[in-house]
């Protein structure tokens, strides 16, 4: 059974510094957060992707039915190899106290989380070969929907937002920036839009906006760092002042992860080669898009107020 990270964390029991760095990794996070990933044997998976249902029909007394199957495209997932290692030196340990590891170790699960959701929506195999094909590369087709063809980017309408969610199959999050987060507030305010936002908590406890009852998941860098999805992507013409929204459908046979063993978070003590000691994370992990409809993207969004 696919477990999200923080259930995957609640089964650690026995390896406390493990269950730990789980936990944060997916708090630091949003997609990590509610992600279901499944355990796989060996370096990737094969499986099948659902691309057209079979047809029916109805016959008459004594006449056949026309034969009609689905098509089904294999595809082949290989696993990606991510983590990091952390080197503390014992002059701080011993001058500032062993908790000062902990929070080393803490700002690099942040930076790997946010490492890991960046490529989970614009990693892109043919410029690393060690990374995963994040979102922005495979959708493709009806499952990219543009804003607008104005250049520079078009505001972004809640009618084409409607129209991307109901381009998923089984809709579940809605995955944004921070800023543009806020500009759904700021339509929920806004009576001749009046955007359908309601409030929940996750499994952290923090507040979390939905719209039309859709988690709004946002995508940010660690400390505020570089937005992924700032307005810095190409428009239909013009300048690169777009951004992108993604819907999403999370679950199995839909859109989810995959990995082998799960995340590993190694103590290697104290080095031989220099006086610090080495907390080692790796993580043998990738994506699986397994419907054709799991998913969709609107691109070309405009820095601009949301419009009905």
């Amino acid at each position: 059974m696919a477990l999200t990270l923080v259930e995957a964390a609640k089964l650690q029991s026995g390896d406390v510094v493990q269950s730990a760095v789980i936990e944060m990794f997916a708090q630091e996070s949003d997609i990590l957060r509610v992600l279901p990933f499944d355990d796989i044997a060996g370096n990737a998976l094969r499986y099948n992707i659902e691309a057209a249902l079979p047809g029916i029909a109805f016959r008459g007394v004594n006449e056949a039915f026309p034969e009609s199957t689905g098509v089904i495209n294999p595809a082949t997932e290989a696993l990606v190899i991510a983590g990091g290692d952390l080197d503390v030196d014992r002059f701080i340990i011993q001058t500032q106290g062993a908790g000062v590891r902990a929070t080393h170790e803490r700002m690099k699960v942040k930076a790997l989380a946010a490492g890991w959701t960046q490529k989970f929506l614009k990693g892109d195999s043919s410029t690393n070969p060690r990374e995963f094909d994040g979102l922005q590369k495979r959708l493709v087709n009806a499952q990219v929907l543009p804003a607008g063809l104005t250049a520079g980017g078009s505001p972004l309408s809640l009618s084409t937002l409607d129209e991307a969610i109901d381009a998923v199959d089984n809709p579940t999050h809605l995955m944004m920036s921070k800023a543009f987060r806020r500009k759904f507030t700021i339509a929920a305010r806004t009576t001749s839009v009046a955007g359908n936002l309601t409030w929940t908590a996750d499994a952290f406890g923090r507040r979390v906006a939905n719209y039309n009852d859709l988690p709004i998941l946002v995508a940010y860098g660690a400390n505020g760092g570089d937005d992924i999805l700032a307005f810095d992507e190409a428009t239909a013409s013009g300048p690169a002042t777009g951004t992108s929204l993604y819907v999403l459908s999370i679950g199995a046979g839909r859109l989810q992860g995959i990995q082998n063993g799960g995340m590993n978070v190694r103590d290697m003590g104290e080095l031989q080669s220099a006086p610090v000691y080495r907390t080692r994370v790796e993580w043998y992990t990738g994506i699986l898009l397994q419907h054709a409809r799991a998913a969709a993207r609107v691109r070309y969004i405009a820095n601009s107020p949301i419009v009905a």
